[in-house]
């Protein structure tokens, strides 16, 4: 009886001590940035856990940007990238390769400074036009602007005659640029183009040359808090996530059971 008794305690005792809170600390790019701040906030009310957040561009060499930060040791635990920036951050040992789960679709937009005349982007053909009658062309420093600056203006045939008045925006969103009248159009993943004031968002790039990108999630090798990262990228990937991302200019990719 004194077993029995001891038992019932120490089950009670373990059933009443709280779950774990862990700090969890994540880098996420631009692409998902608006539905990443919803989702974090409703995660941290089902939890115990609290979640720190930095922001960069997936690539490129700019101080501030994911891989930077990951090549001078600054501690993370999750990092939320385009997919295929996921690559050489595998490749040089800061992601756990095995950890990748792909949360989101994305896709590139265009827009003009608010009140500014909306140009024609519904096909190739217009498209091309609008980029030779523009005055100047931003795109951003991560994987959307490298597309169109390496692929989609030579597909079009238009890289030379664009090559001087196109420029790579680092650190900061192509949206603000064209708002405050530094470019007469700029291009980036819908996502990030839609929360920013001051704009009139144009729509997406023709079909044919649209680049759609997945927007992947992973465990750093370094991470300290490993459970609790997992959990989170359990969240943004289950179909409780997906309605948010949905609602923020992307496409989601719910998974029907938690990753393992």
């Amino acid at each position: 009886m004194k077993r029995i008794t001891g038992l019932c305690v120490a089950i009670a005792l373990f059933l009443a001590t709280p779950a774990r809170a862990d700090e969890i600390k994540v880098m996420t790019s631009g692409a998902f940035t608006e539905a990443y701040q919803q989702l974090v906030e409703q995660f941290q009310k089902t939890t115990p856990h609290k979640v720190v957040t930095t922001f960069g561009a997936s690539m490129g060499g700019a101080k501030d940007s994911i891989p930077v930060r990951l090549d001078r040791g600054e501690a993370v635990d999750v990092v939320i990238v385009i997919d295929a920036a996921l690559e050489p951050l595998i490749t040089s040992g800061h992601i756990v390769a095995t950890s990748r789960v792909q949360l989101a679709r994305s896709m590139i937009g265009m827009a003009v400074r608010k009140g500014a005349p909306k140009p024609d982007i519904s096909s190739v053909a217009a498209l091309r036009q609008t980029l030779l009658q523009a005055t100047s062309i931003a795109y951003s420093a991560s994987a959307s602007g490298t597309y169109i600056s390496t692929e989609m203006f030579k597909r079009l045939g238009i890289a030379d005659q664009v090559k001087d008045k196109s420029k790579r925006i680092e650190s900061e969103r192509v949206g603000a640029v064209v708002a405050r009248g530094d470019a007469e159009i700029g291009f980036q993943q819908v996502s990030e183009l839609l929360p920013v004031a001051g704009i009139d968002y144009i729509g997406t790039l023709p079909a044919e040359v649209q680049q759609v990108s997945i927007v992947s999630a992973a465990v750093a090798t370094k991470a300290t808090a490993r459970s609790a990262a997992r959990e989170l990228i359990d969240f943004l990937a289950s179909s409780t996530a997906a309605a948010t991302i949905r609602q923020t200019g992307l496409e989601p990719i719910a998974h029907a059971t938690p990753h393992k």
